[in-house]
């Protein structure tokens, strides 16, 4: 069958890793004339959503595309497939990647950054490889892209080339290589000797291959600290040592690609490596889901002592990946389903909140909370974005977040594990208290000293618009969650 532009489904998903890097060679030809070089990056992650979106259909119906892009090994071939998960993550990071570009001509501009090109050419390859990610057909075909990602998002991080960037660079390339060469990759090759191959498949490949529960549980463990970009505690530090990037780049470690290629990676593996039955019948999630419990508090306590902004978020995020994590070593349909929904709710919220604080940053330049005192007044369309992000990241209506929370709590108590309930229940209070105390504080306290906020305006008003968009989208994901519903269950029902 052909589809959008006269693609097949097969060529659909080739053209979906192709199509970011076509936009980035544009970017790199257009580097002298900014307009021209920011519509190819806005034209190119247009076409993008739109190859991907054209998928949903023929997925929805049952359709598996497949092509093999080259076999380096016998019986190890790098493929594409694309399937309802895959789908999903590609759906977000390609939509998101949209509203980040119209954001980040506003922040890069505003904020008088160097390297503008550099920037828009390294973000294009990310979401190429993040692509890759979302449609790897096999394991193999996964840790290629996976580290793809690690490499070609360095040059973001260190973008600023200052003697802080140069170390969180460090720290980021340090520890994401270090586990997936140390856990990942001896996971991958474990599992070949185990089950002779490393294709994902419903139900799973380890099943009736002799693995004991101890077997399983290291082996699974292996998974979940290998892929650090899931950022379970210790492995962790990464993130927010990011920080010292541009706002946009935040946005696409948070929300776009980089963390939800780690936690998408830790589902896909729950649910196509091992399989959730697997994984209830011989208890291997049993220990490793107490430190997705425990990064869930850790990085929420953590979160409180943070005064600024950005490290406030970054433990934040830390907190809610593992959200998805517990989801998917709950191992029922609930979790799963719940874990898979937070990949997109917590996308959409959390770059909100980030857009919210790149625009105080390029508007009244103030990165910490307790200098935004009254800033409300002055900025009501970014700390109103903002207040719609944090509902979503704590999970209450009218946000989208609160579906994605209800079916874990529903997938903790199908497994019987009240205390996972009360870790969540807990973790939505603290997270309530140290995310709503910014709105509250910008609307309803006096700056410092008395003093109005003379001078300090808005954003530019492509960052407002982004920022406007995904606070929105928050909300219509509450309002219509039905897609991200279909698709998560014909993953739980496959």
């Amino acid at each position: 069958m052909t589809g959008l532009f006269g693609l097949s489904e097969p060529m659909a998903a080739l053209a979906a890793v192709l199509i970011p890097l076509f936009g980035g060679g544009l970017v790199l030809a257009l580097g002298k004339r900014p307009n021209r070089r920011e519509a190819a990056t806005l034209g190119t992650s247009g076409l993008l959503f739109l190859v991907v979106l054209s998928l949903l259909g023929p997925v929805l119906d049952g359709a598996r595309p497949r092509l093999v892009l080259a076999e380096p090994l016998p019986g190890l071939p790098i493929y594409l497939e694309v399937e309802p998960l895959g789908l999903l993550f590609a759906l977000v990071a390609s939509s998101l990647w949209i509203v980040t570009s119209l954001y980040s001509i506003g922040y890069m501009r505003g904020h008088h950054e160097k390297n503008q090109t550099r920037f828009y050419l390294f973000f294009a390859v990310a979401i190429s490889a993040a692509m890759g990610v979302a449609f790897s057909g096999n394991l193999f075909t996964l840790f290629f892209f996976y580290e793809a990602l690690t490499l070609c998002t360095f040059p973001l991080v260190t973008h600023h080339q200052t003697e802080a960037a140069r170390k969180a660079g460090r720290v980021y390339l340090g520890i994401l290589l270090s586990t997936s060469i140390a856990f990942q990759l001896l996971a991958i090759i474990w599992t070949y000797s185990l089950a002779g191959t490393v294709e994902f498949r419903p139900g799973g490949i380890l099943a009736g291959t002799g693995a004991s529960g101890t077997v399983a549980a290291i082996l699974l463990a292996l998974y979940v600290f290998g892929i650090g970009k899931a950022a379970v505690m210790p492995f962790h530090r990464w993130l927010p040592a990011a920080m010292v990037a541009p706002t946009p780049v935040s946005a696409l470690l948070h929300a776009v690609a980089v963390v939800k290629a780690g936690v998408f990676s830790v589902l896909k593996v729950c649910v196509y490596t091992f399989g959730w039955e697997f994984i209830t019948d011989t208890g291997a999630s049993d220990l490793v889901i107490w430190a997705a419990a425990a990064t869930i508090i850790l990085a929420s306590l953590v979160a409180f002592t943070k005064d600024n902004l950005k490290a406030r978020l970054a433990y934040s995020t830390i907190s809610q990946l593992s959200y998805i994590v517990l989801g998917a070593l709950l191992a029922n349909e609930w979790g799963i389903l719940g874990g898979g929904m937070h990949i997109a709710m917590h996308a959409f919220g959390k770059i909100t909140l980030f857009f919210g604080a790149g625009a105080i940053m390029v508007a009244a330049h103030k990165t910490e909370i307790s200098q935004m005192k009254g800033l409300g007044r002055t900025m009501p369309i970014t700390f109103g974005a903002f207040f719609v992000g944090a509902l979503s990241i704590i999970g209450v209506p009218p946000a989208g977040g609160a579906w994605s929370k209800w079916f874990l709590g529903l997938g903790t108590l199908e497994a019987g594990q009240v205390g996972l309930l009360a870790v969540l229940m807990v973790s939505s209070l603290l997270t309530l208290v140290y995310l709503l105390e910014i709105p509250v504080k910008a609307f309803f306290l006096s700056p410092e000293g008395g003093k109005g906020s003379t001078g300090i305006k808005e954003a530019p008003l492509t960052s407002l618009i982004a920022l406007t968009l995904t606070a929105l989208a928050s909300i219509i994901l509450f309002l219509q969650p039905k897609i991200l519903y279909d698709l998560m269950s014909l993953v739980v029902g496959s």
